[in-house]
C-alpha cells in the first residue's frame, strides 16, 4: 500500500473485510508492506492497520518479493512512476483516480502497465455501489430505454472558508487540477460507464479564493460543463468544493425514453425511479423510492437481511473483491471494473474541460490507442 491517509485507510479496511463479506474469499489477504512520506506517520499506520513492514520509500515495496498487489493511494503526482515500476516488477496494480494529472500522464501509466501483462485497475469505487450497478443493469436490459439526458453534480463544502489552509489538493504540480480531478473524475467516469463516450464539451472553471494560508491556489474550486454523447444524449456535469451545507453530495439523474432514475450518494442505498405508464396507479404516476437491499439486488447476497444498510466504505470491499477475483480467475477487469484505459479516457475528458474553459470554445473529445 502506497499512502496511509484517507484512501490508504479505506482500501486497507476493504482488504480486511473481504473474508467475512465474500465467502469463500477469492484470496486470503495478507497486509505486507505500507509506504508513506512521514516516518512517524507510516510507522503508526503499519501498527494500527496491521502491516508487517513499513517504509518511506515506495521502491522498497516494488522490490519486496512478498508483495503480489501494489495498491497506489498516494497523491496524484505519485501515480505515474510507482504504478509502472510495480507492474514492471510483476505486481498487479490498482491506482486511485485520477490516473494521471493530465491525459498525457494517464496515457503513460496505461501504456507502461499494459506492456507488462499484469492485472490493472483504476479505483473508481462508485461503480461498485449496489444502486449504481442496478441502474447499469436497467439500462442494459432495456427497462429504462434510450438515454436522453445525463445530469450529474458532485458538491462538497470543505473549502467554503477562505481561511481554510492550502494542501497538496490545491497545488497544480501535485494534484493536476482541483474539483475537476478530485470530484469531477467520478462523475465523468459514471457518465462513460452508464451512458457512453462523450463526443463534444464546453465548460467553465473558477477559482474563488486564490490565496489561502500556506500558499497560492492554482487549481479550480469549481467547474461546470455541457456535453453531448456519441449516442446522441445530452449531459451536464458540475463539481465544487465550496457549496455550503454539502458534505459529499454526488447525485445524478438520467432521463430516458421510458422513465427517469435518480441516485444520491448521501442516500446510497436508494434510487428514485419513475417508469412511465406503469400500473397500478394510472392517476398517480410519479417517482417511487426503491430501497436497494434485496438479495436479488447487486452484491446484496453477501450482506445482511433486507433493510439493514451498508455504507460508503463497503463499495471498496466490492471493488477489491473484483480485483482479487480477476487475478485468481484471470478474468477481465472491465466492463464493470474501471481499467487503466478507463482512467486514461476520463483524463482526456477532464483535459477537454480545461481546454474549453480556457479557450471559451467547444472541444471535440478524442482518444489515443495503444500501439499494436
Amino acid at each position: 500500500m502506497l499512502g496511509y491517509a484517507f484512501m490508504g485507510r479505506a482500501h486497507t479496511n476493504a482488504y480486511k473485510k473481504i473474508a467475512y463479506t465474500f465467502w469463500p474469499p477469492p484470496m486470503n489477504v495478507e497486509l505486507v508492506h505500507i509506504a508513506g512520506r512521514n516516518e512517524e506517520g507510516v510507522e503508526e499506520a503499519a501498527r494500527r492497520y496491521g502491516y508487517s513492514k513499513h517504509t518511506t520509500d515506495w521502491r522498497d515495496i516494488v522490490n519486496d518479493p512478498d508483495v503480489l498487489i501494489f495498491d497506489n493511494g498516494g497523491p496524484n503526482d505519485q501515480h505515474l512512476e510507482p504504478t509502472i515500476a510495480a507492474a514492471q516488477a510483476g505486481k498487479h496494480v490498482i491506482c486511485e483516480k485520477p490516473l494521471g494529472r493530465t491525459a498525457e500522464e494517464a496515457f503513460a501509466v496505461w501504456s507502461g502497465v499494459a506492456e507488462t501483462g499484469v492485472k490493472a485497475m483504476t479505483a473508481f469505487n462508485y461503480r461498485f455501489f449496489p444502486a449504481i450497478r442496478l441502474v447499469k443493469e436497467m439500462l442494459e436490459d432495456g427497462t429504462l430505454g434510450e438515454v436522453r439526458h445525463f445530469r450529474a453534480r458532485y458538491h462538497q463544502e470543505w473549502l467554503v472558508d477562505p481561511q481554510a489552509p492550502t494542501s497538496w489538493r490545491l497545488n497544480k504540480e501535485t494534484a493536476g487540477s482541483g474539483a475537476l480531478g478530485d470530484l469531477g473524475a467520478h462523475i465523468i467516469d459514471l457518465a462513460r460507464y452508464l451512458v457512453g463516450e462523450p463526443s463534444t464539451i464546453s465548460a467553465n472553471t473558477v477559482t474563488f479564493t486564490q490565496e489561502r494560508p500556506g500558499g497560492t491556489v492554482d487549481v479550480d474550486d469549481a467547474f461546470d460543463a455541457v456535453l453531448q454523447f456519441e449516442g446522441g444524449a445530452l449531459g451536464t456535469l458540475e463539481a465544487t468544493r465550496v457549496a455550503p451545507g454539502r458534505k459529499n453530495h454526488m447525485r445524478f439523474e438520467i432521463s430516458t425514453t421510458k422513465g427517469t432514475v435518480i441516485f444520491d450518494q448521501e442516500r446510497m442505498n436508494e434510487l428514485e425511479l419513475h417508469l412511465a405508464g406503469t400500473t397500478p396507479g394510472d392517476r398517480a404516476q410519479g417517482f417511487r423510492t426503491v430501497l436497494v437491499s434485496e438479495t436479488y439486488h447487486p452484491y446484496w447476497e453477501n450482506w445482511w437481511p433486507h433493510g439493514h444498510m451498508i455504507g460508503w466504505e463497503d463499495s471498496f470491499v466490492h471493488e477489491m473483491e473484483h480485483l482479487l477475483s480477476a487475478i485468481r480467475n484471470d478474468t477481465p477487469i472491465g466492463p464493470h471494473g474501471a481499467t487503466l484505459e478507463d482512467g486514461y479516457r476520463c483524463a482526456e475528458v477532464a483535459d477537454a474541460i480545461l481546454r474549453a474553459a480556457q479557450t471559451g470554445e467547444r472541444q471535440t473529445i478524442s482518444y489515443r490507442e495503444l500501439p499494436r
